[in-house]
């Protein structure tokens, strides 16, 4: 019987702490769709000053909000959106910004640090003289940190490069900031300054920062009136969300600043990975609190199986492909968890069993 579980699968599965708990019990509230939940009232204002913009929205999901600042800045079927082919809002939304919106994807390359090239940006906007029979571009999205490249940080010089491309054309900028806390510890670049080019951000409050749910969108006056309207479309209003939001400042004034630990603990366990025969990690792109492990072919296992002996071990790990693993660092992970992690990757690829139980 496994007696401890390091669940590594994402920085999403953290567990409310005692604090939150506490919060959200006492949390002062209302009715949100009406406008008067003061919990809400107060987390929309603190994001909207960390990140540097008028106002703020808070939406159940990071789906969600990405879905609405791309729909809102989209507002005419048949608009066109250029984004990563390797981006979550891409890969990974279902493609909502099509199904519910008839809003047209164009993809341009990541590279393994989550850019896009600048020049191949600008190719991807429309002429304006096809506009007889081409989508219409309105839009830009950018992903900071960038999850698919192994949580990769985008510079404040490549943003606002971006962003001039996008004003150059009359375009809006739209950055998924799911984990944009990520980036800014790891850079050492406030918030604000990471984001300052962007019409709008999509920040995700239940990934690295370990609230239980929701994400907010910030952007402007206007934006944000759009936003709330669309929200109540989709389905987002909700009532009492205080409760939610209270657990949110906590994370917000709690474990921002843990988020350096979580990004050693990866740095950490991939450089002993890279100890082991038959494992192979690109320590170059641990940047941040994500890391993509590469299962070479005569170790004689898979990521399937390897994921399953983990588990028995009581490492909760997500198979990505058939030679491709991938491990979420967050706040709820220890330095022993870490080292023990790392001593049952070293069993697990030699084929011990785990004949413990821990």
């Amino acid at each position: 019987m496994v007696t401890r579980t390091v669940d590594l699968r994402s920085d999403t599965v953290t567990k409310p702490t005692e604090t939150m708990r506490v919060a959200m019990a006492n949390a002062e509230v209302d009715d949100d769709v009406l406008g008067r939940d003061p919990s809400c009232f107060r987390l929309e204002e603190e994001m909207a000053k960390i990140t540097g913009k008028e106002a703020a929205l808070f939406v159940p999901s990071g789906t969600m909000g990405n879905l609405i600042s791309v729909l809102v800045h989209c507002d005419i079927r048949g608009s066109e959106v250029i984004l990563g082919d390797n981006s979550h809002i891409h890969i990974y939304e279902n493609g909502g910004i099509a199904t519910l919106g008839g809003v047209h994807p164009r993809t341009v390359r990541n590279n393994e640090d989550g850019t896009m090239d600048i020049d191949l940006i600008e190719a991807a906007i429309r002429d304006p003289k096809g506009e007889l029979v081409y989508p219409t571009t309105r839009l830009i999205c950018l992903e900071n940190s960038h999850g698919n490249t192994g949580g990769r940080c985008l510079s404040v010089e490549y943003t606002e490069r971006v962003g001039e491309v996008a004003k150059q054309h009359g375009l809006k900028l739209h950055i998924d900031g799911a984990r944009i806390f990520n980036a800014s510890v790891a850079l050492g670049v406030p918030v604000d300054r990471l984001v300052r080019a962007a019409d709008s951000v999509s920040v995700c409050l239940s990934k690295g920062i370990g609230a239980p749910v929701g994400s907010v969108i910030v952007g402007s006056n206007s934006f944000i009136t759009k936003a709330r309207r669309l929200r109540k479309t989709l389905g987002g209003g909700m009532r009492q969300v205080g409760i939610l939001c209270a657990a949110a400042l906590v994370a917000l004034h709690e474990n921002v600043e843990k988020l350096e630990s979580d990004h050693k603990n990866a740095r950490f366990l991939a450089d002993g990975l890279n100890e082991i025969k038959g494992l192979r990690v690109d320590t170059s792109s641990v940047e941040t609190n994500i890391i993509y492990i590469e299962i070479e072919e005569n170790s004689g296992t898979t990521a399937a199986k390897l994921s399953k002996d983990l588990e028995e071990y009581g490492i909760l790990i997500m198979p990505m492909g058939t030679s491709r693993l991938r491990v979420v660092f967050h706040h709820q992970i220890s330095d022993s968890d870490v080292r023990y992690t790392l001593s049952c990757f070293e069993r697990a690829v030699a084929g011990e069993p785990n004949e413990n139980g821990n």
